[in-house]
């Protein structure tokens, strides 16, 4: 009957069926295999809201369905380019710095992609560069904001270390230190691709913009209730006057209040749809972290994570070969499934072992995002590839050979914040 049931589950997962509900299906059939009665899945699932720093969630999501709903993505980039248009390759630097802050506010890579797309595509091909080269950019620099603040990913990330503290008996992962330890490798991600930009168009007569002093005044003017917001949160949540929660709360009411009364560019009429679905994401998402607690606790009870630390100490030895091998497997899992599903099924796998090996859970987080952000332009399920052939109507194949060296730099950046640990740590410690 147990073999029975493992199939149907299979089955059912290959349908496609809600990954919630194989999660908990796997879950409840480890209980029953170990004799332990089923009522502690109700257990498990009801200890998610004990934490308090959940509430973070439903309100950084709403501040970024409504900053993706008006028109921040135009006043970024007329700044972006007021700023940095005047640097060599300046108007890739602008797509690269437009695009990781739209998708840190909004939280969504793709949002990124249809939003500031159209704008920077059209700039960048009349500015000489490539169409290729364009393509490849706009594409790749979607998820550049993923480590920034406030990353949900990391949230996500956080909200599961913390679940599992208590049983691995490890110090408990901090939101905060989260933040702090995904600015360096985002700005070294930065920093490498825009290298890159210079390099591969050095042949290419792409004109500067000239600076001019007044556009930048009148492009911050235009900007001027957007602007707080990144000193609100970081100012808020790294001096600690503000707590994770609190600081959501802040940032969402800053957010309506700017575009609802201040901008109004979002009617009141508009809104309850935006709450509606920002909440139905938001749901979705609880939904299977309620599960994938219970899932956890499975794991615990039933020693796989030790058994898993035992296989893999018997063919690898070293720290470094391990993170190799664990590097291997997310680049393979974020280009199979979405961020949040690899979160939630990996990590109550990983990180009892990754602590075996003396890997810190705050970096081994950082290590998690940056390998599903490569993932977003990965076939054959990246999303920004298919987002971004809808967009641009171009085919799924022609924009991942435009992503390729982009990814490739992307994947260097990634080995550097793998086996450097102080790059995610040195803010942190």
């Amino acid at each position: 009957m147990i073999i029975a049931a493992i199939i149907l589950l299979v089955v059912l997962a290959l349908m496609g069926a809600p990954l919630f509900a194989i999660i908990l299906g796997a879950a409840a059939l480890g209980f029953y295999t170990l004799e332990i009665e089923l009522a502690v899945l109700h257990i498990d699932m009801y200890q998610l809201s004990n934490s308090v720093v959940l509430m973070a969630l439903p309100l950084f999501t709403f501040a970024g369905f409504l900053l993706s709903e008006s028109k921040t993505a135009d006043r970024m980039l007329r700044l972006s380019q007021a700023a940095f248009g005047w640097m060599p390759g300046g108007m890739a630097f602008v797509a690269l710095i437009a695009c990781a802050f739209f998708t840190a506010l909004t939280g969504g890579s793709g949002v990124t992609i249809v939003a500031l797309g159209a704008l920077l595509l059209p700039a960048l091909v009349k500015g000489n560069y490539p169409e290729k080269f364009s393509l490849g950019l706009v594409t790749s620099s979607g998820s550049l904001g993923l480590l920034l603040v406030p990353s949900v990913p990391l949230l996500i990330y956080g909200i599961i270390a913390q679940q599992m503290s208590q049983q691995l008996e490890m110090p408990t992962v901090e939101i905060v230190d989260l933040y702090l330890a995904g600015l360096l490798p985002a700005l070294l991600m930065i920093v490498l691709l825009y290298g890159y930009c210079v390099w591969a168009t050095r042949g290419t007569d792409v004109p500067r913009q000239a600076f001019d002093f007044r556009e930048l005044v009148d492009a911050l003017w235009e900007a001027r209730w957007e602007l707080p917001l990144p000193l609100v949160v970081l100012g808020g949540i790294f001096s600690g006057f503000l707590v994770i929660s609190e600081a959501a709360a802040v940032t969402a009411l800053y957010v309506l209040v700017a575009e609802v009364f201040l901008y109004r560019e979002i009617s009141l009429r508009k809104l309850p749809t935006i709450m509606r679905d920002s909440m139905i994401m938001v749901g979705g998402i609880l939904l299977i972290l309620a599960v994938a607690q219970a899932f956890s606790d499975y794991l615990v009870y039933a020693g796989v994570p030790e058994k898993l630390f035992e296989l893999i100490q018997t063919h690898v030895e070293s720290k470094i070969t391990f993170l190799i091998l664990l590097n291997i497997l997310l680049l393979l899992l974020g280009a199979l499934l979405d961020i949040f599903a690899a979160l939630v099924i990996m990590v109550p796998l990983i990180l009892p072992v990754a602590l075996r090996y003396g890997i810190d859970p705050v970096h081994l987080g950082i290590i998690f995002v940056a390998n599903m952000q490569i993932g977003y332009i990965t076939p054959p399920v990246g999303m920004n590839l298919f987002i971004a052939s809808y967009r641009f109507k171009k085919k799924v194949t022609e924009l991942f050979a435009a992503t390729i060296p982009f990814m490739l730099i992307l994947i260097i950046a990634l080995l550097m914040i793998t086996y450097i640990p102080q790059l995610s740590l040195w803010l942190v410690r």
